[in-house]
Protein backbone atom coordinates (compact mmCIF):
# COMPACT_ATOMS: atom_id res chain seq x y z
CA UNK A 1 0.00 0.00 0.00
CA UNK A 2 2.93 2.54 0.91
CA UNK A 3 4.29 2.09 -2.51
CA UNK A 4 0.88 2.32 -4.76
CA UNK A 5 0.65 5.87 -2.30
CA UNK A 6 4.34 6.69 -3.35
CA UNK A 7 3.95 5.83 -7.08
CA UNK A 8 0.53 7.87 -6.98
CA UNK A 9 2.05 11.10 -5.12
CA UNK A 10 5.66 10.47 -7.04
CA UNK A 11 3.55 10.62 -10.54
CA UNK A 12 0.70 13.54 -9.61
CA UNK A 13 3.90 15.71 -8.40
CA UNK A 14 6.13 14.84 -11.30
CA UNK A 15 3.10 15.57 -14.16
CA UNK A 16 1.81 18.89 -12.19
CA UNK A 17 5.78 19.93 -12.05
CA UNK A 18 6.01 19.41 -16.09
CA UNK A 19 2.75 21.13 -16.23
CA UNK A 20 3.57 24.03 -14.50
CA UNK A 21 6.53 24.63 -16.29
CA UNK A 22 4.56 24.73 -19.81
CA UNK A 23 2.21 26.85 -18.66
CA UNK A 24 4.55 29.18 -16.67
CA UNK A 25 7.31 28.99 -20.17
CA UNK A 26 3.88 29.49 -22.15
CA UNK A 27 2.74 32.25 -20.15
CA UNK A 28 6.20 34.09 -19.81
CA UNK A 29 7.33 33.51 -23.55
CA UNK A 30 3.63 35.58 -24.84
CA UNK A 31 4.34 37.89 -22.11
CA UNK A 32 7.56 38.94 -23.19
CA UNK A 33 6.19 38.39 -26.92
CA UNK A 34 3.32 41.26 -26.07
CA UNK A 35 5.72 43.49 -24.39
CA UNK A 36 8.21 43.29 -27.66
CA UNK A 37 5.33 44.27 -29.17
CA UNK A 38 4.71 47.08 -27.45
CA UNK A 39 8.20 48.18 -27.57
CA UNK A 40 7.90 47.91 -31.07
CA UNK A 41 5.03 50.18 -31.36
CA UNK A 42 6.37 52.27 -29.60
CA UNK A 43 9.23 52.35 -32.14
CA UNK A 44 7.73 53.04 -35.00
CA UNK A 45 5.21 55.86 -33.09
CA UNK A 46 8.78 57.20 -32.39
CA UNK A 47 9.95 56.73 -35.93
CA UNK A 48 6.72 58.66 -37.56
CA UNK A 49 7.23 61.62 -35.41
CA UNK A 50 10.77 61.96 -36.62
CA UNK A 51 9.91 61.07 -40.04
CA UNK A 52 7.35 64.03 -39.94
CA UNK A 53 9.60 66.29 -38.54
CA UNK A 54 13.02 65.56 -40.36
CA UNK A 55 11.91 63.76 -43.09
CA UNK A 56 14.08 61.21 -44.55
CA UNK A 57 17.84 63.16 -43.37
CA UNK A 58 16.06 61.38 -39.61
CA UNK A 59 15.76 57.99 -40.53
CA UNK A 60 19.89 58.17 -42.36
CA UNK A 61 20.67 58.65 -38.48
CA UNK A 62 18.82 55.46 -37.65
CA UNK A 63 20.47 53.60 -40.11
CA UNK A 64 22.29 51.43 -37.27
CA UNK A 65 19.80 50.58 -34.75
CA UNK A 66 19.02 47.20 -33.92
CA UNK A 67 15.99 46.89 -35.17
CA UNK A 68 15.17 46.39 -38.28
CA UNK A 69 13.03 50.03 -40.32
CA UNK A 70 11.53 50.15 -43.24
CA UNK A 71 9.19 53.34 -44.94
CA UNK A 72 7.25 52.31 -47.44
CA UNK A 73 5.75 54.85 -49.68
CA UNK A 74 1.43 54.79 -50.11
CA UNK A 75 1.66 52.66 -52.84
CA UNK A 76 3.91 49.72 -51.45
CA UNK A 77 7.37 50.95 -52.98
CA UNK A 78 10.29 51.30 -50.02
CA UNK A 79 11.49 54.38 -49.91
CA UNK A 80 13.88 52.88 -46.85
CA UNK A 81 15.56 49.93 -45.09
CA UNK A 82 17.98 50.41 -42.41
CA UNK A 83 19.25 46.79 -43.61
CA UNK A 84 18.94 46.43 -47.20
CA UNK A 85 18.95 48.44 -50.37
CA UNK A 86 15.48 49.60 -51.15
CA UNK A 87 16.21 50.14 -54.46
CA UNK A 88 15.94 46.69 -55.33
CA UNK A 89 13.30 45.84 -52.41
CA UNK A 90 9.83 44.34 -54.14
CA UNK A 91 6.64 46.70 -53.43
CA UNK A 92 5.39 45.87 -50.20
CA UNK A 93 1.70 46.69 -50.61
CA UNK A 94 0.39 43.05 -50.08
CA UNK A 95 2.13 42.65 -47.29
CA UNK A 96 0.10 41.90 -44.34
CA UNK A 97 1.15 44.70 -41.27
CA UNK A 98 1.19 47.37 -44.70
CA UNK A 99 -2.03 46.80 -45.83
CA UNK A 100 -3.85 46.88 -42.27
CA UNK A 101 -1.85 50.26 -41.24
CA UNK A 102 -2.71 51.78 -44.51
CA UNK A 103 -6.47 50.66 -43.94
CA UNK A 104 -6.15 50.92 -39.87
CA UNK A 105 -3.32 52.91 -38.91
CA UNK A 106 -1.05 50.82 -37.46
CA UNK A 107 -0.59 46.98 -37.42
CA UNK A 108 1.60 44.22 -35.62
CA UNK A 109 1.96 41.13 -37.99
CA UNK A 110 4.41 38.04 -36.55
CA UNK A 111 6.23 35.66 -39.86
CA UNK A 112 7.90 32.61 -38.81
CA UNK A 113 11.37 31.63 -40.41
CA UNK A 114 11.44 28.64 -42.49
CA UNK A 115 13.49 26.82 -40.06
CA UNK A 116 10.93 27.71 -37.14
CA UNK A 117 13.90 28.89 -35.02
CA UNK A 118 12.81 32.13 -34.19
CA UNK A 119 9.92 34.74 -35.58
CA UNK A 120 9.94 38.04 -36.87
CA UNK A 121 7.41 40.50 -34.97
CA UNK A 122 6.23 43.61 -37.30
CA UNK A 123 4.78 46.56 -36.72
CA UNK A 124 3.40 49.33 -38.90
CA UNK A 125 2.18 52.84 -38.31
CA UNK A 126 0.62 55.09 -41.06
CA UNK A 127 1.99 58.64 -41.12
CA UNK A 128 -0.20 61.69 -41.88
CA UNK A 129 1.04 61.93 -45.52
CA UNK A 130 0.27 58.19 -46.73
CA UNK A 131 3.51 56.97 -45.92
CA UNK A 132 3.64 53.95 -43.54
CA UNK A 133 6.93 53.44 -41.36
CA UNK A 134 7.28 49.72 -40.04
CA UNK A 135 9.80 48.37 -37.49
CA UNK A 136 10.81 44.73 -37.18
CA UNK A 137 12.30 42.22 -34.62
CA UNK A 138 13.73 38.71 -35.01
CA UNK A 139 12.46 36.35 -31.41
CA UNK A 140 12.69 33.14 -30.62
CA UNK A 141 9.78 30.34 -30.95
CA UNK A 142 9.33 28.40 -27.75
CA UNK A 143 10.64 25.43 -28.83
CA UNK A 144 13.84 27.13 -29.79
CA UNK A 145 14.31 28.79 -26.45
CA UNK A 146 12.99 25.65 -24.74
CA UNK A 147 16.16 23.60 -26.70
CA UNK A 148 18.83 26.39 -26.02
CA UNK A 149 17.63 25.94 -22.25
CA UNK A 150 17.34 22.23 -22.37
CA UNK A 151 20.41 22.08 -19.79
CA UNK A 152 19.11 24.44 -16.98
CA UNK A 153 15.66 22.64 -17.05
CA UNK A 154 17.38 19.06 -17.30
CA UNK A 155 18.86 20.32 -13.67
CA UNK A 156 16.08 21.98 -12.66
CA UNK A 157 13.70 19.09 -13.11
CA UNK A 158 16.73 16.67 -11.52
CA UNK A 159 16.42 18.64 -8.02
CA UNK A 160 12.78 18.69 -8.29
CA UNK A 161 12.32 14.63 -9.26
CA UNK A 162 14.77 14.45 -6.17
CA UNK A 163 12.97 16.21 -3.86
CA UNK A 164 9.61 15.06 -5.24
CA UNK A 165 10.71 11.71 -4.36
CA UNK A 166 11.46 12.72 -0.62
CA UNK A 167 8.70 14.58 -0.12
CA UNK A 168 6.42 11.71 -1.95
CA UNK A 169 8.24 8.73 0.40
CA UNK A 170 7.63 10.79 3.78
CA UNK A 171 4.18 11.16 2.80
CA UNK A 172 3.02 8.39 1.89
CA UNK A 173 4.74 6.85 5.00
CA UNK A 174 2.86 9.32 7.05
CA UNK A 175 -0.28 8.47 5.52
CA UNK A 176 0.18 4.86 5.79
CA UNK A 177 1.36 5.23 9.11
CA UNK A 178 -2.00 5.48 10.75
CA UNK A 179 -3.78 2.95 9.20
CA UNK A 180 -1.05 0.53 9.94
CA UNK A 181 -1.00 2.05 13.48
CA UNK A 182 -5.16 0.59 13.47
CA UNK A 183 -5.50 -1.43 16.77
CA UNK A 184 -8.00 -4.09 15.25
CA UNK A 185 -9.16 -5.69 18.53
CA UNK A 186 -10.40 -1.68 18.95
CA UNK A 187 -10.64 -0.25 15.57
CA UNK A 188 -12.86 2.68 16.79
CA UNK A 189 -10.35 3.51 18.93
CA UNK A 190 -7.80 4.70 16.00
CA UNK A 191 -9.81 6.94 13.97
CA UNK A 192 -7.39 9.37 12.26
CA UNK A 193 -9.08 9.59 9.01
CA UNK A 194 -12.75 10.04 9.59
CA UNK A 195 -12.80 8.80 5.63
CA UNK A 196 -12.27 5.27 7.59
CA UNK A 197 -14.74 5.68 10.10
CA UNK A 198 -17.51 3.86 8.02
CA UNK A 199 -14.67 0.60 7.64
CA UNK A 200 -13.41 1.04 10.87
CA UNK A 201 -16.50 0.34 11.87
CA UNK A 202 -17.62 -2.46 10.41
CA UNK A 203 -13.57 -4.05 11.22
CA UNK A 204 -15.09 -3.83 14.84
CA UNK A 205 -18.46 -5.37 13.86
CA UNK A 206 -16.41 -8.26 12.12
CA UNK A 207 -14.06 -8.55 15.18
CA UNK A 208 -16.26 -8.54 17.25
CA UNK A 209 -18.16 -11.71 15.69
CA UNK A 210 -14.81 -12.98 15.59
CA UNK A 211 -14.16 -12.74 18.50
CA UNK A 212 -17.50 -14.18 19.55
CA UNK A 213 -17.17 -16.93 17.15
CA UNK A 214 -13.63 -18.07 18.59
CA UNK A 215 -14.69 -17.57 22.53
CA UNK A 216 -18.04 -20.05 20.99
CA UNK A 217 -15.51 -22.40 19.33
CA UNK A 218 -12.97 -22.37 22.08
CA UNK A 219 -15.96 -23.39 24.64
CA UNK A 220 -17.24 -26.22 22.76
CA UNK A 221 -13.66 -27.50 22.21
CA UNK A 222 -12.87 -27.43 25.85
CA UNK A 223 -16.18 -28.93 26.77
CA UNK A 224 -15.76 -31.53 24.39
CA UNK A 225 -11.92 -32.36 26.08
CA UNK A 226 -13.58 -31.88 29.14
CA UNK A 227 -16.16 -35.05 28.18
CA UNK A 228 -13.95 -37.03 26.13
CA UNK A 229 -10.94 -36.53 29.00
CA UNK A 230 -13.48 -37.88 31.51
CA UNK A 231 -14.35 -40.71 29.47
CA UNK A 232 -13.73 -44.04 30.47
CA UNK A 233 -13.22 -45.31 27.30
CA UNK A 234 -10.88 -44.14 24.81
CA UNK A 235 -12.04 -42.10 22.19
CA UNK A 236 -10.50 -41.36 18.58
CA UNK A 237 -11.01 -39.68 15.39
CA UNK A 238 -9.48 -40.64 12.39
CA UNK A 239 -8.88 -38.45 8.95
CA UNK A 240 -9.92 -39.98 5.60
CA UNK A 241 -6.29 -40.87 4.98
CA UNK A 242 -6.49 -42.84 7.86
CA UNK A 243 -4.26 -39.77 9.78
CA UNK A 244 -4.92 -39.73 13.77
CA UNK A 245 -6.49 -36.57 14.40
CA UNK A 246 -7.23 -36.39 18.37
CA UNK A 247 -7.27 -38.72 20.95
CA UNK A 248 -8.28 -38.51 24.63
CA UNK A 249 -5.66 -40.35 27.72
CA UNK A 250 -7.81 -43.33 27.88
CA UNK A 251 -7.02 -44.13 24.44
CA UNK A 252 -3.31 -43.32 24.87
CA UNK A 253 -3.38 -45.24 27.76
CA UNK A 254 -4.81 -48.29 26.16
CA UNK A 255 -3.31 -47.92 22.44
CA UNK A 256 -0.35 -45.63 23.45
CA UNK A 257 3.29 -46.27 23.45
CA UNK A 258 5.76 -44.82 25.45
CA UNK A 259 6.34 -41.52 23.17
CA UNK A 260 2.98 -40.49 23.44
CA UNK A 261 1.76 -41.57 20.21
CA UNK A 262 -0.91 -44.44 19.78
CA UNK A 263 0.00 -47.57 17.94
CA UNK A 264 -2.28 -47.77 14.74
CA UNK A 265 -1.70 -51.88 14.37
CA UNK A 266 -3.21 -54.90 14.61
CA UNK A 267 -6.80 -54.79 15.60
CA UNK A 268 -6.91 -51.39 15.95
CA UNK A 269 -5.72 -50.74 12.45
CA UNK A 270 -8.27 -53.59 11.11
CA UNK A 271 -11.41 -51.89 12.97
CA UNK A 272 -10.01 -47.94 11.06
CA UNK A 273 -9.71 -49.89 7.29
CA UNK A 274 -13.14 -51.26 7.94
CA UNK A 275 -14.52 -47.67 9.14
CA UNK A 276 -13.07 -45.98 6.46
CA UNK A 277 -14.28 -48.33 3.67
CA UNK A 278 -17.92 -47.19 5.33
CA UNK A 279 -18.54 -50.15 7.35
CA UNK A 280 -19.08 -50.55 10.81
CA UNK A 281 -16.45 -52.55 12.29
CA UNK A 282 -15.94 -54.61 15.93
CA UNK A 283 -12.60 -56.17 17.09
CA UNK A 284 -11.63 -57.85 20.13
CA UNK A 285 -8.15 -57.80 21.18
CA UNK A 286 -5.98 -59.07 24.73
CA UNK A 287 -3.00 -56.14 25.66
CA UNK A 288 -0.99 -57.31 28.98
CA UNK A 289 -4.06 -58.87 30.37
CA UNK A 290 -6.81 -56.23 29.31
CA UNK A 291 -9.64 -57.21 27.17
CA UNK A 292 -10.40 -54.49 24.62
CA UNK A 293 -13.36 -54.22 22.47
CA UNK A 294 -12.68 -51.64 19.56
CA UNK A 295 -15.38 -49.82 17.84
CA UNK A 296 -15.03 -48.02 14.93
CA UNK A 297 -17.77 -46.11 12.42
CA UNK A 298 -17.19 -43.86 9.48
CA UNK A 299 -18.30 -40.30 9.61
CA UNK A 300 -19.83 -38.78 6.62
CA UNK A 301 -20.05 -34.96 5.92
CA UNK A 302 -22.49 -34.03 3.06
CA UNK A 303 -22.23 -37.71 2.10
CA UNK A 304 -18.81 -37.61 1.35
CA UNK A 305 -16.56 -39.78 3.40
CA UNK A 306 -14.89 -37.54 6.20
CA UNK A 307 -12.67 -39.91 8.71
CA UNK A 308 -13.75 -41.89 11.30
CA UNK A 309 -14.75 -41.91 15.36
CA UNK A 310 -13.13 -45.36 17.41
CA UNK A 311 -14.38 -46.36 20.37
CA UNK A 312 -11.93 -48.25 22.87
CA UNK A 313 -13.69 -50.13 25.45
CA UNK A 314 -12.22 -52.34 28.71
CA UNK A 315 -14.45 -55.50 28.72
CA UNK A 316 -11.72 -57.37 31.02
CA UNK A 317 -14.33 -57.48 33.92
CA UNK A 318 -17.01 -58.22 31.24
CA UNK A 319 -15.11 -60.96 29.97
CA UNK A 320 -14.19 -62.22 33.59
CA UNK A 321 -17.86 -61.85 34.87
CA UNK A 322 -18.65 -63.83 31.53
CA UNK A 323 -16.05 -66.57 32.11
CA UNK A 324 -17.07 -66.67 35.94
CA UNK A 325 -20.88 -66.95 35.75
CA UNK A 326 -19.83 -69.83 32.74
CA UNK A 327 -17.56 -71.57 35.90
CA UNK A 328 -20.26 -70.57 38.27
CA UNK A 329 -22.83 -72.31 36.33
CA UNK A 330 -20.56 -75.38 35.57
CA UNK A 331 -19.93 -75.45 39.53
CA UNK A 332 -23.18 -75.08 40.62
CA UNK A 333 -24.44 -78.05 38.50
CA UNK A 334 -21.50 -80.12 39.52
CA UNK A 335 -22.54 -79.61 43.10
CA UNK A 336 -25.93 -80.13 42.75
CA UNK A 337 -25.13 -83.29 40.76
CA UNK A 338 -23.20 -85.11 43.24
CA UNK A 339 -25.53 -85.16 46.46
CA UNK A 340 -28.65 -85.46 43.94
CA UNK A 341 -27.24 -88.47 42.25
CA UNK A 342 -26.39 -90.15 45.50
CA UNK A 343 -29.75 -89.57 47.07
CA UNK A 344 -31.11 -90.82 43.53
CA UNK A 345 -28.63 -93.92 44.15
CA UNK A 346 -30.59 -94.90 47.42
CA UNK A 347 -33.98 -94.17 46.51
CA UNK A 348 -33.31 -96.80 43.85
CA UNK A 349 -32.47 -99.30 45.88
CA UNK A 350 -34.58 -98.52 48.82
CA UNK A 351 -37.78 -98.55 46.22
CA UNK A 352 -36.05 -102.07 44.43
CA UNK A 353 -35.89 -103.51 48.18
CA UNK A 354 -32.57 -104.19 47.72
CA UNK A 355 -31.58 -102.47 51.14
CA UNK A 356 -31.51 -104.99 54.35
CA UNK A 357 -33.24 -103.49 57.37
CA UNK A 358 -30.32 -103.00 58.88
CA UNK A 359 -28.82 -100.71 56.31
CA UNK A 360 -32.39 -98.97 56.39
CA UNK A 361 -30.71 -96.30 59.04
CA UNK A 362 -27.62 -95.45 57.27
CA UNK A 363 -28.87 -94.93 54.20
CA UNK A 364 -31.53 -92.50 55.61
CA UNK A 365 -28.45 -91.05 57.40
CA UNK A 366 -26.79 -90.58 53.57
CA UNK A 367 -29.91 -88.97 52.33
CA UNK A 368 -30.46 -86.65 55.46
CA UNK A 369 -26.51 -85.46 55.06
CA UNK A 370 -26.76 -84.94 51.28
CA UNK A 371 -30.27 -83.13 51.53
CA UNK A 372 -28.84 -80.93 54.10
CA UNK A 373 -25.78 -80.17 51.79
CA UNK A 374 -28.12 -79.42 48.81
CA UNK A 375 -30.21 -76.83 51.02
CA UNK A 376 -26.94 -75.20 52.72
CA UNK A 377 -25.69 -75.15 48.80
CA UNK A 378 -29.15 -73.47 47.93
CA UNK A 379 -29.15 -70.82 50.57
CA UNK A 380 -25.73 -69.92 50.16
CA UNK A 381 -26.35 -69.46 46.38
CA UNK A 382 -29.41 -67.59 47.70
CA UNK A 383 -27.37 -64.93 49.88
CA UNK A 384 -25.09 -64.65 47.37
CA UNK A 385 -27.59 -63.71 45.00
CA UNK A 386 -29.25 -61.09 46.88
CA UNK A 387 -25.88 -59.40 47.87
CA UNK A 388 -24.90 -59.31 44.18
CA UNK A 389 -27.72 -57.59 43.74
CA UNK A 390 -28.36 -55.84 46.70
CA UNK A 391 -31.77 -57.02 47.75
CA UNK A 392 -31.33 -58.40 51.41
CA UNK A 393 -34.80 -58.14 52.76
CA UNK A 394 -33.73 -57.19 56.50
CA UNK A 395 -33.14 -53.42 57.53
CA UNK A 396 -29.52 -52.62 58.94
CA UNK A 397 -29.81 -52.13 62.89
CA UNK A 398 -26.37 -51.81 65.16
CA UNK A 399 -24.91 -54.59 65.42
CA UNK A 400 -22.68 -55.79 67.89
CA UNK A 401 -19.28 -57.48 66.04
CA UNK A 402 -17.78 -58.99 69.87
CA UNK A 403 -21.65 -60.12 70.55
CA UNK A 404 -21.28 -62.30 67.02
CA UNK A 405 -18.10 -63.51 67.43
CA UNK A 406 -18.88 -64.72 70.78
CA UNK A 407 -22.00 -66.68 69.34
CA UNK A 408 -20.44 -68.21 66.58
CA UNK A 409 -17.49 -69.33 68.38
CA UNK A 410 -20.17 -71.02 71.37
CA UNK A 411 -21.93 -72.42 68.07
CA UNK A 412 -18.39 -73.98 66.25
CA UNK A 413 -17.24 -75.19 70.18
CA UNK A 414 -18.23 -78.99 69.23
CA UNK A 415 -15.92 -78.83 65.51
CA UNK A 416 -13.32 -77.33 67.28
CA UNK A 417 -13.59 -79.84 70.09
CA UNK A 418 -13.73 -82.82 67.51
CA UNK A 419 -9.86 -81.74 66.13
CA UNK A 420 -8.58 -80.88 69.57
CA UNK A 421 -8.65 -76.65 68.18
CA UNK A 422 -8.73 -74.24 70.95
CA UNK A 423 -11.32 -71.61 69.91
CA UNK A 424 -10.33 -68.30 71.64
CA UNK A 425 -12.39 -64.95 71.67
CA UNK A 426 -10.68 -61.37 72.78
CA UNK A 427 -11.62 -57.64 71.97
CA UNK A 428 -14.42 -55.47 73.47
CA UNK A 429 -17.75 -54.44 72.01
CA UNK A 430 -17.25 -52.84 68.05
CA UNK A 431 -20.91 -51.89 67.05
CA UNK A 432 -21.43 -51.38 63.18
CA UNK A 433 -24.77 -50.49 61.09
CA UNK A 434 -25.69 -53.49 59.44
CA UNK A 435 -28.20 -57.29 59.35
CA UNK A 436 -27.20 -59.21 61.60
CA UNK A 437 -27.53 -62.65 59.54
CA UNK A 438 -24.73 -61.94 57.21
CA UNK A 439 -22.32 -60.45 59.37
CA UNK A 440 -22.86 -63.54 61.51
CA UNK A 441 -23.01 -65.63 57.91
CA UNK A 442 -19.61 -64.17 57.34
CA UNK A 443 -17.62 -64.43 61.01
CA UNK A 444 -19.11 -68.20 60.72
CA UNK A 445 -17.68 -68.80 57.25
CA UNK A 446 -14.00 -67.05 58.31
CA UNK A 447 -13.90 -69.33 61.47
CA UNK A 448 -15.74 -72.28 60.02
CA UNK A 449 -12.50 -72.46 57.65
CA UNK A 450 -9.92 -71.85 60.17
CA UNK A 451 -11.22 -75.07 61.91
CA UNK A 452 -11.44 -76.78 58.78
CA UNK A 453 -7.99 -76.41 57.32
CA UNK A 454 -6.43 -76.61 60.77
CA UNK A 455 -3.88 -78.67 62.63
CA UNK A 456 -4.38 -81.02 64.79
CA UNK A 457 -4.25 -79.82 68.33
CA UNK A 458 -4.25 -75.96 66.04
CA UNK A 459 -5.34 -72.77 67.56
CA UNK A 460 -8.18 -70.36 66.31
CA UNK A 461 -8.47 -66.68 67.41
CA UNK A 462 -11.49 -64.15 67.01
CA UNK A 463 -10.79 -60.83 67.38
CA UNK A 464 -13.74 -57.84 67.38
CA UNK A 465 -12.71 -54.27 68.59
CA UNK A 466 -11.84 -50.91 67.31
CA UNK A 467 -8.87 -50.35 65.80
CA UNK A 468 -7.70 -47.02 64.87
CA UNK A 469 -11.54 -45.70 64.72
CA UNK A 470 -12.72 -48.36 62.56
CA UNK A 471 -14.49 -51.70 64.31
CA UNK A 472 -12.08 -54.24 62.96
CA UNK A 473 -13.30 -58.53 63.08
CA UNK A 474 -9.77 -60.65 62.54
CA UNK A 475 -10.32 -64.66 62.37
CA UNK A 476 -6.39 -65.85 62.54
CA UNK A 477 -5.32 -69.51 63.04
CA UNK A 478 -1.73 -71.75 62.67
CA UNK A 479 -2.94 -74.09 60.35
CA UNK A 480 -1.78 -75.34 56.87
CA UNK A 481 -1.73 -72.05 55.26
CA UNK A 482 -2.89 -70.76 51.99
CA UNK A 483 -0.06 -71.01 49.05
CA UNK A 484 0.78 -67.12 47.31
CA UNK A 485 -0.50 -68.12 43.99
CA UNK A 486 -3.93 -69.42 45.06
CA UNK A 487 -4.75 -66.60 47.49
CA UNK A 488 -6.09 -63.97 44.88
CA UNK A 489 -8.54 -66.71 44.04
CA UNK A 490 -9.97 -68.14 47.09
CA UNK A 491 -12.65 -65.37 47.18
CA UNK A 492 -14.22 -66.63 43.63
CA UNK A 493 -17.50 -68.57 43.79
CA UNK A 494 -16.40 -72.68 43.89
CA UNK A 495 -12.70 -71.81 44.12
CA UNK A 496 -10.85 -74.95 45.86
CA UNK A 497 -7.02 -74.71 46.59
CA UNK A 498 -6.67 -78.53 47.05
CA UNK A 499 -10.41 -79.90 45.76
CA UNK A 500 -9.62 -83.52 46.57
CA UNK A 501 -9.00 -82.15 50.19
CA UNK A 502 -12.23 -80.03 50.31
CA UNK A 503 -14.48 -83.00 49.40
CA UNK A 504 -12.83 -84.32 51.89
CA UNK A 505 -13.91 -81.89 54.95
CA UNK A 506 -16.95 -80.87 53.29
CA UNK A 507 -18.37 -77.31 52.36
CA UNK A 508 -20.34 -75.72 49.48
CA UNK A 509 -17.29 -73.84 47.93
CA UNK A 510 -19.31 -70.27 48.85
CA UNK A 511 -18.10 -69.30 51.80
CA UNK A 512 -15.45 -66.79 51.36
CA UNK A 513 -17.40 -65.52 48.46
CA UNK A 514 -19.96 -64.66 50.99
CA UNK A 515 -17.57 -62.96 53.28
CA UNK A 516 -16.45 -60.83 50.05
CA UNK A 517 -20.13 -59.91 49.18
CA UNK A 518 -21.20 -59.23 52.47
CA UNK A 519 -18.36 -56.86 52.92
CA UNK A 520 -18.81 -54.93 50.05
CA UNK A 521 -22.71 -54.71 51.30
CA UNK A 522 -21.62 -53.21 54.94
CA UNK A 523 -18.76 -51.00 53.41
CA UNK A 524 -16.14 -53.42 54.41
CA UNK A 525 -12.74 -54.89 53.27
CA UNK A 526 -11.52 -57.78 53.48
CA UNK A 527 -7.54 -58.40 54.00
CA UNK A 528 -5.69 -61.86 53.44
CA UNK A 529 -2.52 -62.75 55.20
CA UNK A 530 -0.95 -66.08 54.93
CA UNK A 531 1.51 -68.12 54.13
CA UNK A 532 2.17 -72.41 53.93
CA UNK A 533 2.50 -73.84 57.17
CA UNK A 534 2.69 -71.14 59.17
CA UNK A 535 -1.65 -70.15 59.48
CA UNK A 536 -4.01 -67.45 57.87
CA UNK A 537 -5.26 -64.05 59.03
CA UNK A 538 -8.45 -62.39 57.57
CA UNK A 539 -9.19 -59.10 58.81
CA UNK A 540 -12.24 -57.39 58.14
CA UNK A 541 -12.22 -53.69 58.42
CA UNK A 542 -15.78 -51.66 58.43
Amino acid sequence: MTKRIFRSIFAAALVAMLVCLMVVTALLYNYFGELLNQELLLDARLLSEGIEHGGSLYLEGCADEDIRITWIDSDGEVLFDNRYDHTVMENHLDRREVKQALKEGQSISVRYSDTLSYITAYCAVRLDDGTVIRVADDQYTIWHLAASMAVPILLMLAVVTLLTLLLSTTLSKRIVRPINEIDMENPELSIEYRELTPLLNKLKTQSDDIAAQLELLERRRNEFRLITENMQEGFVTVGARGEILSFNSSALARMGDESGSLILQGAFRRAVDEALDGRHSEQKTEQNGTVLSIMADPVYEKGVMSGAVVIILDITEKEQSEKLRREFTSNVSHELKTPLTSIYGISELMMNGIVKPEDSAGFARNIHDETGRLISLIEDIINLSQLDENSVPQEKTPVDLYYVAQSVAERLSGKAEEKNISLIVSGSTAVVSGIYGILEEMIYNLTDNAIKYNIEGGKVEIYAGVVDNHSVVTVSDNGIGIPEEHQARVFERFYRVDKSHSRKIGGTGLGLSIVKHGAAYHGATVKLESAVGKGTRFTVRF
